[in-house]
């Protein structure tokens, strides 16, 4: 008896002391728990915080960036159309971005064309769960195995930004000679039959996404819109330029910018705001964030020295407008390696486009003859797709090890550039034939040029009824 007793006390005391230790060890897993929610909260913050900062910076690169640095190149006379072109597509392609824009670029994961999952924001925007009681927040997940999501909300928005530059680029070719209302309606169209296409081929899983299983030749690495953006618009432009023909007074009027004050500080405007373009397009506040933020700097820095020294060797000085010029082609090169090279190989691709684009802007359009305007296939047409090659040359693993260990560019041996070159001869191709259609129905329907007075009288007055410059 005495002895059964001792073993039920025994048993009691065992009993007891797994109940405390489980109990102990449940309450550090709930612990534990707890901060991993936690951590997860703070990380997700902190991501936001600074996704959406970068949708301010790249919509501030379309104004005042973008519309100070055009402003500047036209003549006075012209200054309020430009502005008004890139302040009225803020607006316009936000709207189409939001009805179907971003549906086409990233629904679905379809080869060639999105679908209509996010038609008028559906699947974006919150909903409320009746059965649940709380509302449902649509998230973005940007890596599947560590789960790592943004807000859609954030995700729409940061692309959208991308959706209102790129025809705004476009605008520097017929500066000073197209209708408003052809404008509108050329952007419209490309931006629904060009870029939503493009967008999605590139960064919607289709046809030119790298490692895609849609992707030809493998697909390309364009971190930040060396296609998508640069090489589209700028082919776009030329397209333009040839079609609207040359500017009353091309080769024998003065056709000088007339305040390259503005166009010093658009440049600049347009460098802070290249670093959300760049470095937002990880979608994450990580260590290739700071990697695509440096090598956005190192090139804008190389690419203004290029085409100084250029000048300097050339014309015997350097001008302000081919130091702001260089800027810009240095941002343009970098933008689909960005999150690929290390910054000694972002100087030297900044230095080659501030000097390959100094030529395509000088030499290479005087002799072939055409008028781009504010040279956007000279910058972003030639200086996209030399980024857009040098990735295939530069890009490294070290970076981003986006093939799981496989050598990426030519340096380190690997087998990139192919991906890069179909992807270039693709969107060439498509953007070109794109472009000449749309612009040859709206001339048919509509027409695309004023007519030589209201030309000669400036599009402030004859398209806006303003002025930008009263002096009483």
């Amino acid at each position: 008896m005495g002895g059964s007793f001792r073993l039920l006390i025994l048993a009691l005391a065992i009993a007891g002391t797994w109940i405390s230790t489980n109990r102990a060890a449940a309450e550090e897993a709930l612990d534990l728990a707890a901060v991993a929610a936690k951590a997860d909260e703070a990380a997700l913050a902190g991501h936001n915080a600074w996704m959406l900062t970068s949708c301010a910076l790249v919509l501030f690169m379309t104004a005042p960036g973008l519309a100070m640095f055009y402003g500047g190149l036209v003549r006075k006379k012209n200054v309020l159309s430009i502005m008004m072109q890139c302040l009225f597509l803020m607006g316009m392609m936000t709207v189409l971005w939001a009805l179907y824009g971003y549906s086409l670029a990233f629904g679905g994961d379809g080869p060639y064309i999105g679908n209509a999952d996010h038609l008028f924001m559906n699947g974006v925007q919150r909903t409320w769960d009746e059965t649940a009681g709380a509302a449902i927040e649509p998230m973005y997940v940007i890596d599947e195995e560590t789960n790592t999501k943004i807000p859609m909300y954030t995700h729409m928005l940061f692309q959208g930004m991308f959706f209102i530059i790129t025809p705004a680029l476009i605008c520097g070719a017929f500066a000073e000679r197209m209708k408003f209302s052809a404008m509108v309606i050329f952007s419209i169209a490309w931006g629904t039959l060009v870029y939503c296409p493009l967008c999605h081929w590139v960064w919607g899983g289709g046809i030119l996404a790298f490692g895609s299983d849609h992707a030809w030749s493998g697909g390309a690495l364009d971190f930040a819109g060396g296609t998508v953006v640069h090489i589209s618009s700028g082919v776009s432009a030329l397209v333009c330029a040839l079609i609207l023909g040359k500017r009353v007074g091309y080769g024998t009027a003065d056709l000088r910018p007339h305040n390259l004050t503005y166009t010093t500080l658009g440049a600049a405007m347009l460098w802070v705001g290249w670093f959300g373009f760049n470095a937002g397009s990880e979608l994450l506040s990580d260590h290739l964030t700071a990697s695509a933020f440096a090598v956005t700097h190192f090139s804008a820095a190389a690419g203004l020295l290029g085409w100084s020294f250029y000048e300097w060797l050339k014309d015997g000085k350097p001008s302000v407008l081919g130091a702001a010029s260089g800027a810009v082609a240095g941002l343009v090169c970098i933008t689909p390696a960005a999150g690929f090279v290390n910054p000694m190989h972002a100087l030297l691709m900044g230095a080659a486009a501030g000097i390959i684009c100094a030529i395509a802007c000088g030499t290479l359009k005087n002799r072939l003859g055409y008028d781009d305007s504010l040279d956007a296939f000279g910058v972003h047409g030639v200086g996209g797709t030399l980024g857009a090659v040098l990735t295939g040359v530069f890009a490294t693993r070290a970076c981003w090890d986006i093939a799981e260990g496989d050598k990426l560019g030519i340096v380190e041996g690997g087998s990139v550039m192919t991906g890069q070159l179909v992807a270039i001869a693709v969107t060439w191709i498509f953007s070109l034939v794109a472009t000449f259609i749309i612009l040859k129905i709206i001339d048919a329907v509509l027409g695309l040029r004023v007519d030589d007075n209201n030309e000669t009288r400036g599009l402030d007055i004859s398209e806006h009824g303003e002025e930008g410059y009263i002096f009483t």
